[in-house]
């Protein structure tokens, strides 16, 4: 039986205008207690995790490659924006989190810790 993720969502901006992008098409914000990025490829948005999995490098100091990768300033080592997965072949996984752009907004979602998602 497939088990349904709950999320609970917060607001980043009214719109994507409204986010301060570097030249990098990355940006930081502070969200539900937890300091995320924010990415801009191709004209669609992504979230995960400030930190590289390796060695903490602040992957808004990294970049986006051609291919959708985000990189990691400290040892270059890559991660997909859609899924977390290490494309350079290093092994490990970065923290993605859900972007919904609604008419309210865009927000994004951290997965609920909910113990009967466990038992069920």
């Amino acid at each position: 039986m497939e088990h349904l993720k709950k999320y609970q969502w917060y607001k980043l901006a009214v719109n994507i205008a409204e986010i301060n992008f570097s030249a990098n098409g990355i940006a930081e914000f502070i969200v539900g207690g937890k300091t995320i990025c924010m990415a801009l490829h191709k004209e669609s948005l992504f979230a995960c995790t400030q930190k590289c999995p390796h060695a903490g490098g602040h992957l808004s100091a990294g970049y986006i490659d051609a291919t959708g990768n985000i990189v990691c300033p400290l040892h270059s080592y890559k991660f997909g924006l859609q899924n977390g997965q290490n494309t350079s072949g290093e092994g490990y996984f970065l923290k993605t989190f859900p972007v919904e752009i609604r008419k309210e907004g865009i927000f994004v979602g951290f997965e609920e810790n909910n113990l009967w998602n466990w038992i069920k």
